[in-house]
C-alpha cells in the first residue's frame, strides 16, 4: 500500500505553507503501509515556540483551504511539538531541540520518502542553489 494522491498533495501543500513561515529539516515518510490510521508524516522544525504556533497556524489554514478536514491538534498550547492530524495527514511541528531529542526520523527511517517537491534541501542534504 502507498499514500493516497491526496495525502501526498495534502503534504505538499503544507510543507510548502511550513517553508513561508521558515520552517526548516522538512521531511515526510510515507507510513501508510504500516499505519492504518494515516498516510503521511510530515515532520519540521521552528526555532521558537512563537514560530512554531506560526508554522502550525499557516499549515492549518493552507490544508483547509486545499479541501483538507478540520485538524485535531495536540501540543499547541506549549509550541514545544505540535501535532497536527489532518487524518491521511499527520503533521509534527517541533522546536530544534525537542526534533533532536525525539529523533522521528530514527522511527520512520526504513519508511518511503516522499518528495515534497520543494528547492529547499531536506535533513543532512545540501542545498543545490
Amino acid at each position: 500500500m502507498t499514500a493516497t494522491p491526496t495525502a501526498v498533495e495534502l503534504a505538499r501543500v503544507a510543507a510548502a505553507a511550513a517553508v513561508d513561515k521558515k520552517a526548516t529539516d522538512l521531511v515526510a515518510f510515507d507510513v501508510s503501509d504500516v499505519l492504518f490510521i494515516t498516510d503521511v508524516f510530515l515532520i519540521c522544525s521552528g526555532s521558537n515556540p512563537r514560530q512554531v504556533a506560526a508554522i502550525v497556524d499557516e499549515v492549518e489554514r493552507r490544508v483547509k483551504q486545499a479541501g483538507g478536514e478540520s485538524p485535531r491538534i495536540e501540543g499547541a498550547g506549549e509550541s514545544r511539538w505540535v501535532l497536527v492530524d489532518f487524518g491521511d495527514l499527520v503533521v509534527h511541528v517541533q522546536l530544534e531541540d525537542e526534533r533532536v531529542v525525539y529523533d522521528l526520523e530514527r522511527l520512520w527511517h526504513d519508511r518511503p520518502l516522499v518528495d515534497l517537491a520543494l528547492d529547499q534541501p531536506g535533513p543532512g542534504e545540501e542545498s543545490t542553489a
